[in-house]
């Protein structure tokens, strides 16, 4: 019996995980999850698989969620960021599922890679705000890192089984070839982007995922956050990965080898695959997506983006190429800007422009500890805040 910690269990992510888990009860249980603020999904959560410790956000929700369950469940409801930490390295704890979204599942992500556990990634945030010293941390640690988020986890099944961190040459890699959907925008004039809604931006026409995430999907942000994260997981030079836009979101991303052999990993859009694949690594288990059905398949089509659509991508290629300190920066941005936009404080188009703005004012000093790239974070966060307030409309 494997016991699992699911970071962010009441979002996309850890409600898949939470329904492959299901279909396998004699081979996971859950250990314990963290919930932001929707302790009715937790209550649920916890009646039907009865974790060891829950985590919220504050002492207060850990009070009102408390009040929700019988009092003979034995669920210990535990509050606030050193309760994450605890349940991702917990001596107990088999696998760790990072779900949570943005920068708040760094610290807890990074405890269980120094605990030396199976780290399922779904947290890209980890990756793009300390890469360097997040892989460092999986190889001093011996930790098991399997990325989660379809492209990667498609790279990861493409790679050849005995592939080398960071040797493209030896394993006779040509490039990454990142897919994305280009969202629900993609076929829209750029001058139109200005006026679209956050409820436009959040209907992403494939996939069901947080409105932060379809945020960024549909700006493509999302994208560029990948392909950063995609430079650290496999250590590869930012001039071996690509990006082209797939509509139909069958292939989920592809390895190209020098030998003219391109190897793609396909399957329906659904988020249970890459987690089951994971969380079973290296057999194969059931995750309840049916497979692909080649005959009611259209056919395939691709297309390169176009800066003038998605000046996020761009921005990003060109953050990853910058350094440490400028993925930093255009994360801490991001969120800022995104978090601004879906409180209708600014428009879609100016998310670019804080990002930019943060970017490119930011200090690009090295960052060589958590505690640097946290203080580098809370700064560039400041800082986009102010030039937020200068956009408000």
């Amino acid at each position: 019996m494997e016991n699992v910690s699911i970071l962010g269990a009441t979002g996309s992510i850890g409600t898949s995980t939470l329904d492959v888990i299901s279909l396998h009860p004699e081979r996971f249980k859950v250990f314990a999850v963290s919930g932001f603020s929707q302790l009715e999904r937790l209550r649920e959560i916890a009646l039907q698989f009865s974790p060891r410790y829950i985590v919220v956000a504050n002492e207060s929700d850990a009070a009102g969620l408390k009040s929700k369950l019988p009092s003979v469940l034995p669920c210990e409801i535990l509050f606030g960021k050193q309760a994450l930490v605890d349940i991702a390295k917990d001596s107990e704890v088999d696998t760790v599922m990072s779900a949570i979204v943005g920068a708040a599942g760094l610290l807890p992500t990074l405890a269980a890679v120094r605990a030396s556990k199976k780290v399922l990634l779904a947290n890209k945030e980890s990756l793009v705000m300390s890469g360097e010293l997040f892989m460092r941390a999986v190889s001093e640690h011996k930790a098991t890192l399997i990325p989660i988020d379809s492209e990667h986890n498609a790279i990861f099944q493409c790679l050849p089984e005995n592939y080398r961190y960071a040797d493209a040459q030896g394993s006779g890699i040509s490039h990454l070839l990142l897919t994305a959907s280009g969202g629900p925008f993609r076929e829209l004039m750029p001058q139109a982007l200005e006026d679209v809604t956050p409820e436009q931006a959040c209907a992403h026409p494939n996939w069901d995922m947080g409105r932060k995430i379809s945020v960024d999907s549909a700006s493509m942000m999302n994208k560029g956050l990948e392909f950063i994260e995609a430079k650290w997981l496999f250590g590869l030079d930012e001039t071996r990965i690509k990006v082209l836009i797939h509509p139909q979101s069958t292939i989920h991303s592809m390895v190209q080898y020098k030998d003219g052999s391109v190897i793609a990993q396909m399957g329906n859009p659904d988020m249970r695959t890459p987690i089951a694949h994971a969380l079973s690594y290296p057999t194969r288990i059931e995750s309840g997506v049916a497979p692909l059905d080649f005959f009611e398949q259209q056919d395939f089509s691709f297309q390169a983006p176009e800066q003038a659509r998605f000046p996020n991508l761009f921005l990003a290629m060109e953050a990853s190429r910058l350094g440490q300190s400028a993925t930093t920066a255009l994360n801490a941005a991001n969120e800022s800007a995104v978090a601004a936009f879906l409180r209708k404080q600014i428009k879609f188009t100016d998310i670019f422009s804080v990002n930019q703005h943060v970017v490119e004012s930011c200090n690009h000093e090295s960052l060589n500890s958590i505690d640097d790239i946290l203080e580098h974070d809370s700064q560039c966060r400041e800082q986009a805040l102010q030039y937020i307030s200068t956009l408000r409309h």
